[in-house]
């Protein structure tokens, strides 16, 4: 008897649970552009200009969840990030010199604070290649540095896949 009045009780819970339906947790507002990059720093038909290969930057929300992301080189370069104006349609993003996109230089830590400027930013759905050969979304974007004005250099790169083989 006991077990029938359990089965029962737990047929009407399992009934009452299964039609609720789940909350929407949404997302943020740079969902379709925030990623974790591999990225290389050219200037003109140089590819690596300094000799450091590819290294990792991030974009991602801004607490505001509005039109902005974050472009961040989580300090694998320049320790700079900055935050940029997005266009979620079109996938674009840019930031003029100003005080949202400072950056430090610990090598010359006197220096401080320098600006960046970004444009032509954009993020490429299924445009780029890890490095085994898997489709994944591109990243590219110009770049010049307050401390090196007039010179434009290129952020190419391709998203982070998380596989160990692809990471550099």
């Amino acid at each position: 008897m006991k077990r029938i009045y359990f089965l029962s009780v737990a047929i009407t819970v399992l009934a009452f649970t299964s039609c609720q339906k789940k909350p929407d947790v949404g997302g943020t507002a740079a969902q379709k552009m925030a990623n974790e990059w591999w990225v290389t720093l050219d200037e003109g038909s140089t590819t690596d200009v300094f000799g450091i290969g590819h290294f990792q930057i991030a974009t991602y929300n801004t607490s505001s969840n509005d039109n902005t992301i974050w472009v961040d080189d989580l300090e694998n370069g320049w320790g700079f990030k900055i935050k940029a104006t997005a266009d979620y349609n079109s996938l674009t993003f840019a930031a003029v010199s100003g005080a949202n996109n400072e950056y430090f230089d610990p090598a010359h830590p006197t220096n401080f604070p320098k600006t960046v400027k970004v444009t032509e930013g954009k993020v490429i759905p299924n445009a780029g290649h890890s490095k085994t050969g898997v489709l994944t979304d591109s990243i590219y974007f110009k770049i010049e540095f307050s401390d090196d004005p007039g010179t434009i250099y290129t952020m190419p790169g391709h998203a982070r896949t998380r596989f160990a083989e692809d990471d550099y």
